[in-house]
């Protein structure tokens, strides 16, 4: 999805005024939040408030705008009856015309909104792997996409994407903030396991998604569990992803499933993180020992 400030800077290139519709206020049940914004031309129309009455009356007023050379506008809106609406909520949009500043303005709160996504690791770059970029690309992530196979990776990586090609995946996963998410769906199930254990053993991620069936899952489990690990962290994993539909293993419909599960997790609170327990201590030893 382009930006709105790419959008903006295009059209005002071409002399094409635009007007910034900004949602004000959002009370109650509304159908977009605080800061939401949409550009209005006077024949094209870019991003969204939420549609509706509540969106028709957003772009008449600025285009009426356009035509009288009002500078700004704001309007105070219930969204019931009156609207043809039956949100309940209350919303205030300030309508602005827009010009360098605006641009520069926009720019400065989509990096601030870009800086607020959670992480997500994606590791692998095989057929499902590529399917999960292209499905995560437009969602409100930020996509770091790693695999150590250059060739693997399409000529194109979708917009937004970050690529790291590295044979040590696990430096990319230390490094990550906070609240990540960890998708590991490599070539070698001896990977997926190494690095599935890791971000376990993070304590503090949004989700740990594994590619796989029931079997590889307990498979997994015997082996951390065989490496001393806590088992309690198991309960963090999700293996097989994208289960909400089974037996349908056709890569675009596993990544439209596994992009549900992340966004329900990434919009849970995290969780205290899960401390692995201290190993016991070390009996003194006496002088005679």
């Amino acid at each position: 999805m382009t930006p709105l400030s790419a959008t903006l800077s295009h059209w005002l290139s071409r002399d094409e005024p635009a007007v910034l519709v900004t949602v004000a206020e959002a009370r109650g049940s509304t159908p977009r939040e605080e800061g939401a914004g949409m550009l209005v031309g006077r024949e094209a129309c870019a991003g969204t408030v939420g549609g509706g009455r509540l969106e028709w009356t957003a772009i008449a007023t600025a285009r009426r705008m356009l035509e009288d050379g009002s500078a700004a506008e704001t309007l105070d809106l219930a969204l019931g009856p009156a609207t043809g609406q039956c949100c309940g909520g209350h919303v205030v949009l300030r309508l602005e015309r827009a010009d360098a500043g605006t641009v520069a303005a926009l720019e400065e709160r989509e990096r601030r909104v870009l800086a607020a996504r959670p992480t997500l690791l994606l590791f692998g770059a095989g057929h499902v792997g590529r399917a999960m970029a292209t499905a995560f690309a437009p969602l409100p992530l930020r996509l770091v996409w790693i695999d150590g196979r250059a060739q693997e990776f399409p000529e194109t990586i979708p917009a937004g994407v970050e690529r790291i090609l590295t044979d040590s995946p696990l430096d990319p996963l230390a490094a990550a903030p906070a609240g990540s998410g960890y998708l590991v769906l490599t070539h070698s199930h001896a990977l997926d396991f190494e690095i599935a254990e890791a971000a376990l053993r993070r304590g503090d991620a949004a989700y740990v998604g594994m590619i796989g069936s029931a079997t590889k899952r307990a498979k997994f489990e015997r082996w951390f569990r065989a490496r001393g690990r806590e088992v309690d962290a198991l309960a963090g994993l999700t293996c097989p992803i994208g289960a909400a539909l089974t037996g349908d293993k056709r890569p675009e419909v596993i990544a439209a499933l596994v992009a549900a599960e992340l966004l329900v997790a990434f919009a849970r609170p995290l969780s205290p993180p899960f401390t692995p327990s201290p190993p016991p201590p070390t009996p003194a030893r006496s002088a005679h020992s």
